[in-house]
């Protein structure tokens, strides 16, 4: 359920020069994300644990430094739908220096659930990770026959 999240430096164009061998630059750009873009998930994902036992489903989705206000779950024609849009600025000021940074965006992640009790599903959120459990139906018992050729 954890996955390395890569960090990569920029660097300004402004001041970048055209030398061969500067190997940090080197390496920058072989790992970045356009160089290997399968290997490195997006930041945006949502990764998610899947369960089942006898009486439910249970999905536990991480969703890190969002606030459960801003997550929000539809579950529509067997289709369960986890999406997050946020909105975060940071102001910091100290001697005589000031930082200020936003975030924003949004991503979501759907699941086709079928046999599940749509009015019995819960949702929790607590530490990042999302918690859902969706009930079971009880399958009744199928009608089958065979069907004779003439």
């Amino acid at each position: 359920m954890f996955y390395l999240t890569p960090f990569r430096r920029s660097r300004s164009s402004l001041v970048r020069e055209n030398n061969w061998f500067d190997m940090d630059k080197l390496f920058e750009d072989f790992f970045s994300d356009s160089y290997f873009p399968v290997f490195l998930p997006g930041s945006n994902a949502i990764r998610a644990d899947i369960r089942e036992t006898d009486k439910e489903y249970i999905i536990e989705a991480e969703v890190p430094g969002v606030s459960k206000d801003n997550i929000k779950i539809d579950l529509r024609d067997d289709v369960l739908t986890i999406a997050v849009d946020y909105n975060e600025e940071t102001k910091i000021e100290e001697k005589g220096y000031i930082r200020k940074e936003r975030r924003s965006g949004s991503f979501c992640r759907s699941f086709h659930v079928d046999n599940i009790k749509h009015e019995e599903v819960k949702a929790k959120y607590n530490d990042g990770i999302l918690t859902i459990v969706l009930p079971k139906k009880e399958e009744g018992r199928r009608n089958g026959r065979t069907i004779e050729i003439q």
